[in-house]
């Protein structure tokens, strides 16, 4: 322990993260009487007393975390609520700002901006390497469940924290090829860094099972997956399982083998990505992979506080977490000839 207890000393005392500190010193709303009352006699027996300079700058924080969310994506949705339920137990509350086909992320990132959110946590965004490195250095920034490629990889970008793609498509190809699969389609997301690393373990897990492995374009939505699954019917695609890239892709193909009398698992089997609620669904029971949205919340929240504490760090954090496959009845044994 340091000469001087700090709020992090009465935080190990008592159990609590310093946000729970910060606001049982304080006596504002959130922990219990019985936290509060932890806190107060850790910061006794310790000894603590708060810096007034720095209590004075901490009165005008806004505690605001800012959240950009894409309001069709079903695995956005799960994520804030986790994110919601970490920021809240760090001593912080969130603000959300929408992305949808008319708003884009730049104008969903100044809104959080002009609320004085203190930290942004990006959800699968789009915007350029080069501009998530400049927001970097206006505010603390996370982003989930993309690596950014950054134009310079030497200067500070912002700290990142997913699932490995590389694994996670993986555990599909080789679900899909112990059950017998052979020539297998994966249907992509379109440009951006998220498909580009999904396609890539795609092609990577079929090369190392040394089956036949396709890439057809898409984009991360129901429409994309239709319209690449019709586009290889109609080409005379005999294939017999479907790797697409996220679970909204997945029910689009699911759509059009519906339409054209395909059976599914029996005649082709389709798996998705991000095991969302629509994944779960008693009518559609996706294959699917889990990237851990509790795990990924309560990373991205503790990197966002630890800028914002300001504790040393040798450079932008990389979080990457193991993801989990999920089987349901989308996927199945090829049929006999």
């Amino acid at each position: 322990m340091s000469a001087r207890p700090t709020i992090k000393d009465v935080a190990a005392r008592a159990g609590v993260s310093k946000g729970m500190v910060s606001l049982a010193l304080r006596g504002a709303p959130g922990p219990s009487a019985e936290t509060a009352a932890r806190v107060l006699r850790a910061a006794a027996d310790l000894g603590y007393r708060a810096d007034r300079a720095a209590s004075s700058l901490a009165l005008r924080r806004t505690r605001l975390l800012g959240i950009t969310v894409a309001v069709r994506n079903a695995f956005h949705a799960e994520l804030v609520e986790e994110l919601q339920d970490a920021a809240e137990e760090a001593g912080y509350d969130v603000v959300l700002a929408a992305v949808t086909r008319t708003r884009g992320e730049r104008a969903a990132v100044e809104t959080l901006l002009d609320s004085r959110c203190e930290a942004l946590l990006l959800l699968g965004p789009e915007l350029p390497g080069a501009e998530l490195a400049e927001l970097r250095r206006r505010v603390p920034v996370v982003v989930l469940g993309r690596r950014p490629r950054l134009a310079d990889p030497g200067s500070p970008g912002p700290d990142v924290v997913r699932a490995s793609d590389e694994v996670g498509t993986r555990l599909l190809v080789e679900h899909l090829v112990d059950l017998g699969h052979r020539d297998l389609l994966h249907v992509s997301g379109g440009a951006g860094d998220i498909a580009a690393d999904r396609r890539a373990g795609f092609e990577a897990a079929v090369a190392a099972a040394g089956v036949r492995g396709r890439v057809v374009e898409g984009a991360f939505d129901e429409e994309g997956g239709a319209a690449a699954t019709r586009r290889v019917l109609g080409g005379g695609w005999t294939g017999t399982a479907v790797v697409a890239a996220s679970d909204r892709i997945a029910l689009g193909v699911l759509d059009v083998l519906l339409r054209e009398g395909i059976a599914v698992p029996g005649r082709v089997s389709v798996t998705g990505y991000d095991d969302s609620l629509l994944a779960r669904l008693g009518h559609v029971r996706l294959t699917s992979v889990s990237q851990d949205a509790a795990g990924q919340a309560a990373c991205a929240v503790r990197a966002a506080v630890r800028r914002l504490d300001g504790e040393d760090d040798p450079g932008p954090a990389d979080v990457v977490l193991v993801p989990r496959l999920v089987v349901r009845d989308t996927t199945g044994p090829v049929m006999s000839k």
